[in-house]
């Protein structure tokens, strides 16, 4: 019998950081980013509305690396070591608002790219040393 064809994936739903000082990402996230927090766990983790059903997940740095068990299954383990990437969709007219946020709220910023497909990147650090990118449409054929 034919291997049948992989379903269709409808998106990424969570992203994850790993972070050493949590309560200082939470404040970056919710204050300099504007992310609204959801469900958290000040000994583990901390999960952020990122836009229609995404989420952004920071978890503090080997808090992860043992099984949990939850009523309704276990979440196995997972940790990350050094600087991650993540970019984050943003409206093409309010990229000028987001870089002087940045800068007004004293986050440096590393780079700028404008794509040949017409969209622009905006790169910066979060206090973990993260990369984060703010991006508008028009960097990949899907986005």
């Amino acid at each position: 019998m034919p291997e049948p064809a992989a379903p269709k994936i409808n998106g990424v739903v969570e992203t994850c950081l790993y972070v050493d000082d949590l309560p200082r990402a939470v404040e970056f996230y919710r204050e300099v980013l504007g992310l609204t927090p959801m469900v958290g766990n000040p000994e583990r983790f901390q999960s952020f509305d990122a836009g229609r059903g995404r989420v952004l997940l920071l978890f503090i740095r080997g808090a992860t690396l043992e099984t949990m068990a939850t009523s309704g299954g276990d979440i196995p383990p997972h940790n990350g070591e050094g600087p991650m990437h993540f970019a984050l969709a943003i409206a093409a007219e309010d990229y000028a608002t987001w870089r002087s946020r940045l800068q007004t709220r004293g986050v440096k910023i590393i780079s700028e790219t404008r794509w040949d497909r017409g969209g622009q990147s905006l790169y910066f650090h979060d206090p973990d040393g993260n990369l984060g990118e703010l991006v508008t449409p028009g960097i990949w054929p899907n986005y």
